[in-house]
């Protein structure tokens, strides 16, 4: 009775059970209390021969509340009054069996192999002694394994075949008899045949397997068989052999226990050849990923230059199969595969080769600045220090620290933030100068400090693991619930109330600035309406969840009903949001208007009224030819009704508003699958992610028409930031430190869908891989968002130097993001080229873990540390390929959604046969006339359609 698990086990194993749902662990009572009602009258009526019990209640409080808390005191005090009505009601022939299957750390979980999750209580009871003599004052350790055949042994039952357990002998002495010979007879009994049982298993395993130490294994069956001998021996005479039967278990118990250490040993063998395959594959996947994003910026990039590595690839894949072939040996994928991926680097490294003698051989291999470089081989190398993997909580901010004061001096050094220096030359393999200063020191100072900070702080929400018993977890990662102060639950309440609006107007009053609010599409709509009534969800539920337990009785089944439906309805908001932006993604407001006349700014160097003739000489001219052009509108437009004049707001941000916008409606069910008060983290997530791109677009030139790049040095900050996110939302790559609670956001109890769970904790688990692998195309579009900081000279056109002359220089409107609609090609290159630098950097760290756990196989901390760090930046990896995929694709697709609206705009005025001029109107709040080799191809052929375009990047 107690947990279903043995239903799924054993189904139909039992005569009599009484299961009940076991799998939310926030539920401390119902599997007590079903357990209680039937426990005692199902023992005083006699009929049963074994019966078995499995509390949970102090399991889910730890998983809930940690050991320390108050509801932990209330558990154990349950516990200790069923153990002592158990021990009232036992009879002389009845034993009574405690234990627990695991233990627990400091904060309530377990799953690891530390002392504190693997020590576990056993206490053994009868009215009848057990024990010949006192136990001892240190309990004894025992595997849990021999509980199996000494059990098994007990009940009278065959011990199980694949058993290698040893037999707690103690529990076979023979108390009654005053003979000690006896008692040391019945020891040796049971030893013996625990051993045959383990010698059965030896034989028929040795026979089939053939993976066991054949030394090893032969002298423990010779001392199998001489023990046995020795045993068949005494019993034949068993008067004054004493000391035989001492010599004989001692025999047993050495094979027992040998046995066992080979086992373990054997079973612990690794393929070798099949992991140098998985890490040629993975070196392989690396190399490639970063010279196809070499290639991709290359005028003439059509896949071709990949033909010649896969046909190398394939050459050595055949190679390697005839030679298995011919060998007779079998063939295996991963072999085959390495093959492959050698043959494909083959003609790279021959190129690297010959060309080892040139001044900087490895640049064409290894195209990245020689910081960033360093701080990669740093990281890569810290992968194989088990002390660098449990403190990379706090190793992971410094690199990003480091790299982010390297991003300021590159800024420094190449004039960007203080005017250009005399000293040009090329430092610390950073670029020369490509521009003119975007922004002052103070403002980018400002951006490195506000951003350090910001890693400050979410430092604080940190988890420690539990190889350093010195470090404290923050109290912040607990959940709400676990507070006792009514008074403290309420100031954090409101804190991280306060964050999430505070979340919710950065964002808003983002797209207010670039002017995102204005469209009356359906995704705009969503953002006014939809994620306020998504942040008023997201707070009614921390309030229900929070004070679940405080709840009157008669209210508390609409607690747990609202505590299902809130963040249902928030996840579907998130969807429904989703669709909308997928379905519209393009929020731009347009204004048409018949005969809308052009307007022309008078530009002048002095303020006020012309005071001077020389005033007058400069005006004049200009207020002429704004007078002749509307004269000839005027004569034109009595022939016709005049022309049409499009004002399209909001295009200069098109794609990052979509972004933005589609990353706030991740963000929402992300928090509601992490505890109440790492909303605070969110917050300082998206502001760090915001200081992070403003200071990395301030180091990015924008070239037109393209080709366009994302530097090295941004796409690793942005990863680092990935990872020091991972460890500030309370995450640890081991399992204990999984936030189990995840599986049961928005769950009914006694719910059936594991999967769901699943996915539930994996999301939670991986929730900064999401967020900064799909917002990582944001890395090449913020430049072109953050033009619009600072207009530029307007190019003149050619054949118009008299005018020119004449005219003040006037200055040029941002186009911001449309000019990588310019060159479609550049565009859709520097996309492919950011997306695989970015698997290239996260796929180092994938290769260095696994090449870790390979080569430190045989280390103390290869399953404690090594392994799960493999397998958690494996599944990141994974996670973060999707995402970078579902990044990509939202851009694409508003790429695509502009080129329709374009499109139809100029299938409209065609059909309509309307004849005017192009007018672009900027950032700022006067018109002014634009040439068309300004403007995005598609705008050009508005211009042939004969429509006016005020191309605005705000209202």
């Amino acid at each position: 009775m107690g947990d279903e698990t043995w239903n799924d086990l054993f189904p139909g194993a039992f005569s009599q059970a009484f299961f009940f749902p076991s799998f939310d662990v926030r539920d401390l009572h119902t599997v007590d209390n079903g357990i209680l009602e039937h426990l005692y009258p199902i023992m005083d009526s006699g009929e049963w021969d074994v019966l078995i019990t499995h509390f949970l209640g102090v399991d889910h409080c730890g998983h809930k509340h940690g050991p320390h808390h108050p509801e932990m005191a209330k558990k154990l005090s349950q516990m200790d009054q069923v153990i002592q009505g158990l021990v009232e009601r036992l009879e002389n022939d009845t034993l009574l069996v405690v234990t627990g299957d695991h233990g627990m750390t400091t904060s309530g979980n377990h799953g690891g192999d530390s002392e504190l999750e693997t020590s576990a209580a056993l206490f053994l009871y009868s009215p009848t002694a057990l024990f010949p003599s006192a136990p001892p004052e240190e309990p004894e350790v025992i595997p849990q394994i021999s509980l199996v055949p000494t059990l098994a042994l007990l009940l009278g039952l065959p011990i199980p075949f694949g058993n290698i357990g040893e037999v707690i002998a103690e529990v076979f002495s023979e108390v009654e008899d005053s003979q000690p010979h006896s008692s040391t007879l019945a020891q040796a009994s049971a030893l013996h045949l625990n051993a045959q049982q383990v010698s059965r298993f030896l034989h028929t395993y040795s026979t089939a397997a053939q993976d066991l130490q054949v030394k090893e294994l032969h002298r423990l069956q010779n001392l199998f068989s001489k023990a046995s001998d020795d045993y068949q021996r005494l019993l034949q005479s068993p008067q004054g052999a004493e000391a035989a039967l001492q010599t004989v278990i001692t025999e047993l118990q050495q094979f027992l226990r040998g046995v066992r250490a080979m086992c373990i040993e054997s079973w612990a063998r690794f393929s070798l050849v099949r992991m140098a395959g998985g890490a040629a594959l993975l070196a392989a996947t690396c190399f490639l990923c970063l010279l196809v994003s070499q290639w991709a910026a290359s005028p003439g990039f059509y896949f071709r230059p990949l033909l010649i590595p896969m046909a190398w690839g394939l050459t050595g894949a055949l190679v390697c199969a005839g030679l298995l072939a011919t060998t007779g040996l079998k063939l295996d994928s991963v072999v085959l595969g390495a093959m492959a991926a050698v043959g494909s680097l083959l003609p790279f490294l021959w190129k690297a080769w010959a060309s080892w003698g040139a001044k900087r051989p490895l640049a064409a291999l290894l195209p990245m600045p020689g910081p960033v470089l360093l701080l990669l081989l740093i990281r890569f190398a810290g992968f194989f220090s088990d002390s660098f993997v449990i403190a990379e909580a706090r190793a992971a901010p410094f690199l990003l620290i480091s790299l982010i004061l390297l991003l300021v001096a590159q800024l420094h050094w190449e004039g960007k933030l203080l005017p250009p220096k005399l000293l040009t030359i090329p430092r610390l393999g950073f670029l020369t100068p490509a521009g003119p200063p975007r922004h002052n020191g103070t403002h980018a100072l400002g951006l490195g400090v506000g951003l350090l900070l910001c890693i400050r702080l979410a430092g604080l929400f940190h988890r420690c693991p539990e190889e350093t018993p010195a470090c404290s977890s923050s109290p912040w990662l607990s959940p709400l619930a676990s507070m006792v102060g009514g008074r403290a639950k309420n100031v954090w309440y409101g804190a991280c109330v306060g964050a999430l609006a505070a979340l919710l107007a950065a964002v808003r009053l983002w797209l207010r600035r670039y002017g995102n609010l204005k469209s009356p599409e359906p995704p705009v709509l969503f953002v006014r309406w939809g994620l306020p009534l998504m942040g008023l969800g997201t707070a009614a539920y921390w309030a229900l969840a929070s004070g679940a337990d405080e709840a009157p009785p008669r209210l508390r089944a609409l607690v747990a009903g609202a505590s299902v439906m809130l963040p249902r309805a928030v996840a579907g908001l998130a969807a429904s949001g989703l669709m909308l932006l997928l379905w519209r993604p393009v929020t731009v407001l347009v204004k048409a208007a018949a005969g809308a006349p052009r307007t022309r700014t008078v530009l002048t160097p002095f303020s006020g009224p012309p005071t001077s003739q020389a005033d007058l000489d400069y005006v004049v001219p200009q207020i002429y030819r704004h007078m002749q052009e509307e004269f000839r509108g005027r004569l034109e437009r009595t022939k016709s009704q005049g022309p049409l004049t499009v004002a399209a707001y909001q295009l200069g941000s098109v794609y990052s508003a979509a972004m933005v916008t589609a990353l706030t409606l991740l963000a929402f069910p992300l928090l509601l699958l992490h505890a109440e008060r790492i909303s605070l983290v969110f917050l300082l997530l998206f502001l760090q992610s915001f200081l992070l791109l403003h200071l990395l677009a301030a180091g990015i030139p924008i070239t037109t028409p393209g080709p366009f790049t994302v530097p090295w040095q941004a796409v690793s900050a942005w990863a680092f930031m990935a990872t020091q996110t991972f460890y500030s939302t309370g995450h640890q790559p081991v399992f204990p430190a999984i936030h189990w609670h995840a599986a049961f956001v928005g769950v009914p109890e006694g719910h059936d869908f594991t999967w769901l769970s699943a996915l539930l904790v994996g999301t939670n688990t991986f929730a900064s891989h999401i967020l900064f692998a799909v917002g990582c195309p944001l890395l090449l579009l913020w430049p072109f968002l953050c033009e619009s900081q600072g207009p530029r000279k307007r190019r003149q056109p050619p054949g118009n130097e008299a005018e020119a002359r004449v005219r003040p220089e006037e200055e040029e409107e941002p186009l911001m993001e449309m000019r990588l609609r310019d060159a479609p090609h550049h565009f859709n290159a520097a996309l492919l080229q950011l997306g695989l630098k970015y698997l290239f950097v996260l796929g180092i760290q994938i290769l260095a873990c696994a090449l870790a756990a390979s080569i430190l196989r045989r280390h103390l901390m290869v399953w404690k540390v090594f392994a799960p760090k493999f397998i958690f930046e494996a599944m990141g990896f994974i996670v973060s390929s999707v995402g970078l995929c579902l990044g990509i694709a939202l851009v694409m697709r508003v790429d695509g959604a502009v080129s329709s609206w374009f499109r139809q705009l100029v299938l409209a005025q065609q059909k309509a046969g309307e004849q005017s001029s192009l007018v672009y109107t900027g950032a700022g709040s006067s018109a002014r006339e634009a040439q068309s080799h300004l403007l995005p191809p598609c705008s050009q052929d508005l211009l042939a359609s004969g429509t006016s375009l005020f191309y605005n990047s705000k209202s």
